[in-house]
C-alpha cells in the first residue's frame, strides 16, 4: 500500500489546518538572494510538515508554509535549464494573454485592475503562509488572531536581514461552522490523497500523483515533474527522478499552488435571488429565496446536499458527501445540472458517460481546495446581505497539473455555457461574464416536470482582485534551494 513521505511534504496540502481559525498570507519580494538563501538554510526546519501527530496537545500553536513564483525561483538563482522543466502554465503565470482568456479575467476582473499579481503590480517572489491557534480556546477567532499576528511580527522583524521585502499581506479567517460570505457551508467535498492516512469513501480516494510530484497519477503515470538539468547546489539533498531519467527531481513531494483573491458581491447575489422569488406584493419570500440559492449552489446553507434533501434544509450543520448524481438525481430534478457544485464535481454523472467512466473523468480534474475568508466575518442570507466593506474568498488549491485540473475546471466546466442539454448556462457563481455580448444569454435552468424553468440575466457575483501560480516545494527542496 502506498505511503507518502509525509515528513517531507508541507502540511497545508494534506492537513488544511481547520483548527487554525486565523491566518496571514504574506507576499514578499527577494531583495537579497544571498541573504534569502541563508535564511532558507535555517527556516526549512520551522516549516510545518504533513507528518501525523497523534497527541493534539503536541501540535504546535503556529504553522508556517512557503511557496515560490517562477520569478522567485529565478531570483534565487535556479538555472534557466532547470527552470525550463517546470510546466508552461507555471512559467507563463496567471496573467499571460492566453491564461487570461482561459480564466475569463476581463472587465473589473482584468489583471490590469488587480491589487496584486497583475502586470502593473509589484512582482511577487514568494508567499509565506502563517497560521495561529490558541490551544486553550475553542472556536475563538480573536484569540487565534493574536497568536497568528504575534508569530507574523516575529517573522517580519527579520525580513530585512533575511533579504526579504514585504509587498502586502491578506488576513484569512474561517467561521466555526466554515460558512463563506454568501452564507453556505464550505469545503465539504474534498478528495482524499492515496497514502495520506485520511479515510473516507473509496470514490474520493485519488491517486497521489494528481496532487504531488513523484507518485503515479490517475492515468497510471508519473506527472511531469521539474528536474535538475544544470548542476548546481547540493544535489545529494534531492531524490532521483522516479521515471529513471538519471536526473535529480526537484519536484518530488512538492506541487503547484493556485491562489485567487475573489471579492464576493453578497448584496448582488441575494438581491437577484430575492427578485426571482418575491411575493406578488413585492416582498421577500425567504423560503423560496433559500431554495433557489441552494439549487444554484448545489447545497443548502447548512451544507446538506440538495440531491438528498430536495425540499427543505434539514437545519443542522452537515458534512454529508457520500452520494452520486446518477444514483439519486439522474435527471437533475433535485440538483440542477448547472449548479455550481454539480458542474465542478459531476461525480458519477459526466455528460452521457456511465457511472464508472464518469467517476474516472471527474477524478481526473479534482483539486485539493483550500480557502479562507477575508474582510468582515459575514454570513449572507435573503434578509442579511449588506456586509461592511469588501468581503471575499482567498481561494487556494493544490494540483500537479494546473492545465488539466484548475484551468480545466474554470474554463471547461465553469465558463463554457454548455452542460448536459443546456447551451446558455455558465457556472452561476464563477462563470458569468460581467458584460456579455448582445447575443449572449446567461441563464440558470431549473429542471422540472412538465417544463423546466429558466432564470435569465445572471449577474456576476465575484470579482478577481489578484492571483498567481506558485511552486509549493518539499522540505528537501527548501534545503536544496538554500545551497544553490
Amino acid at each position: 500500500m502506498l505511503s507518502l513521505e509525509l515528513d517531507d511534504i508541507q502540511g497545508y496540502l494534506i492537513r488544511g489546518y481547520a483548527h487554525m481559525m486565523y491566518s496571514r498570507f504574506v507576499y514578499l519580494q527577494i531583495s537579497d538572494a544571498k541573504a534569502a538563501k541563508k535564511w532558507l538554510g535555517k527556516s526549512w526546519k520551522t516549516m510545518t510538515t504533513a507528518a501525523y501527530i497523534p497527541k493534539k496537545s503536541e501540535i504546535s500553536g503556529t504553522h508556517l508554509n512557503i511557496a515560490f513564483t517562477y520569478d522567485g525561483l529565478k531570483k534565487l538563482g535556479l538555472k534557466p535549464a532547470t527552470l525550463g522543466t517546470f510546466s508552461r502554465e507555471f512559467r507563463q503565470g496567471m496573467v499571460s494573454p492566453h491564461r487570461t482568456r482561459l480564466l475569463g479575467d476581463f472587465e473589473n476582473s482584468a489583471p490590469e485592475k488587480w491589487k496584486w499579481g497583475g502586470p502593473g503590480n509589484t512582482p511577487i517572489h514568494l508567499c509565506l503562509m502563517v497560521f495561529g491557534n490558541d490551544k486553550e480556546s475553542t472556536d475563538d477567532i480573536k484569540k487565534d488572531k493574536i497568536v497568528c499576528v504575534n508569530y507574523y511580527e516575529e517573522l517580519r522583524a527579520q525580513f530585512a536581514e533575511n533579504g526579504l521585502e514585504e509587498v502586502l499581506y491578506i488576513d484569512g479567517q474561517t467561521q466555526p461552522e466554515n460558512k463563506e460570505h454568501f452564507g453556505f457551508r464550505d469545503g465539504i467535498s474534498q478528495p482524499i490523497i492515496e497514502g495520506s492516512g485520511r479515510i473516507g469513501s473509496k470514490d474520493d480516494v485519488i491517486k497521489a500523483g494528481e496532487f504531488i510530484f513523484g507518485y503515479k497519477n490517475g492515468f497510471g503515470v508519473y506527472p511531469d515533474t521539474p528536474l535538475i538539468k544544470a548542476e548546481q547546489g547540493n544535489l545529494n539533498l534531492l531524490p532521483p527522478d522516479a521515471e529513471g531519467s538519471g536526473l535529480k527531481d526537484i519536484g518530488r513531494n512538492g506541487t503547484f499552488m493556485v491562489m485567487r483573491q475573489l471579492e464576493q458581491h453578497v448584496n448582488t447575489f441575494w438581491s437577484y435571488i430575492n427578485d426571482q422569488t418575491k411575493n406578488e406584493d413585492g416582498s421577500i419570500n425567504e423560503a423560496e429565496s433559500l431554495k433557489l440559492a441552494a439549487k444554484i449552489m448545489g447545497r443548502w446553507q447548512s451544507g446538506a446536499p440538495i440531491t438528498l434533501f430536495p425540499d427543505k434544509d434539514p437545519g443542522i450543520m452537515s458534512d454529508i458527501n457520500g452520494f452520486g448524481y446518477s444514483k439519486f438525481d439522474k435527471d437533475g430534478l433535485k440538483c440542477p445540472f448547472g449548479s455550481h457544485l454539480r458542474r465542478n464535481n459531476p461525480r458519477d454523472s459526466v455528460d452521457d458517460h456511465g457511472v464508472k467512466e464518469s467517476l474516472k473523468l471527474s477524478n481526473q480534474h479534482r483539486i485539493m481546495r483550500r480557502a479562507r475568508l477575508y474582510g468582515e466575518i459575514f454570513e449572507g442570507s435573503p434578509t442579511n446581505n449588506t456586509p461592511k466593506g469588501e468581503v471575499g474568498l482567498l481561494f487556494c488549491c493544490f494540483n500537479a497539473d494546473i492545465s488539466r485540473q484548475f484551468e480545466f475546471l474554470q474554463y471547461t466546466w465553469s465558463n463554457l455555457p454548455k452542460t448536459k442539454e443546456l447551451y446558455n448556462d455558465p457556472d452561476p457563481i464563477i462563470g458569468v461574464s460581467e458584460k456579455p455580448s448582445a447575443a449572449e444569454q446567461q441563464n440558470f435552468t431549473v429542471q422540472d416536470l412538465p417544463v423546466s424553468r429558466t432564470i435569465k440575466d445572471l449577474p456576476r457575483v465575484i470579482t478577481v482582485k489578484g492571483g498567481g501560480y506558485f511552486f509549493f516545494p518539499s522540505i528537501s527542496v527548501l534545503r536544496f534551494l538554500s545551497t544553490i
